[in-house]
């Protein structure tokens, strides 16, 4: 407990450093994802909040059956509903610490591709025509090779990836 709190005074301290040599513009970018990533930490305690009443709500009325492949679409799309936020709030902490002047492509096609595939889950098939399901896969693909060409994307000068 005691080196969790040396740690947020260390950090209250960089970022006391750090914000006097930041321009108005880096203050206020800093000002704003701070409080994105309250709201999204928010967010994020709220649905897994509702995650666990609903779990519990299915388990307590004995509706989880192996059969019902609605309660498991419900269940994994709850999931990754809080995955894309932590996603998300993890991609504005990295902006935050200033490791990242900007939010990266990949990032955003990232937590877009989670978002697809949340989709995809909670689809019903039987409901859905097959248009929409089309676009959906051609998004899907689509974003899939984005996230693979801004992976693989080297600048010049340098020997790594970027993340």
């Amino acid at each position: 407990m005691t080196n969790k709190i040396l740690d947020m005074a260390t950090e209250i301290k960089e970022l006391r450093t750090k914000w006097q040599t930041l321009s108005l513009y880096e203050k206020f970018e800093q000002t704003i994802v701070s409080v994105l990533t309250l709201v999204i930490a928010g967010i994020v305690t709220i649905a897994t909040w509702q995650l666990l009443l609903h779990t519990l709500k299915l388990l307590e009325s004995n509706l989880v059956s192996v059969a019902d492949s609605q309660v498991f679409q419900s269940i994994y799309g709850m999931v990754l509903t809080v995955l894309i936020a932590l996603e998300f709030k993890h991609t504005l902490l990295v902006v935050k610490h200033h490791r990242r002047a900007i939010v990266q492509v990949q990032a955003v096609v990232l937590i877009a591709l989670l978002a697809l595939v949340r989709r995809f889950l909670i689809l019903d098939f039987y409901q859905t025509t097959p248009s929409v399901i089309a676009a959906l896969a051609g998004a899907t693909l689509a974003l899939g090779i984005v996230f693979w060409l801004v992976g693989n994307y080297q600048q010049p000068g340098k020997d790594e990836v970027m993340e």
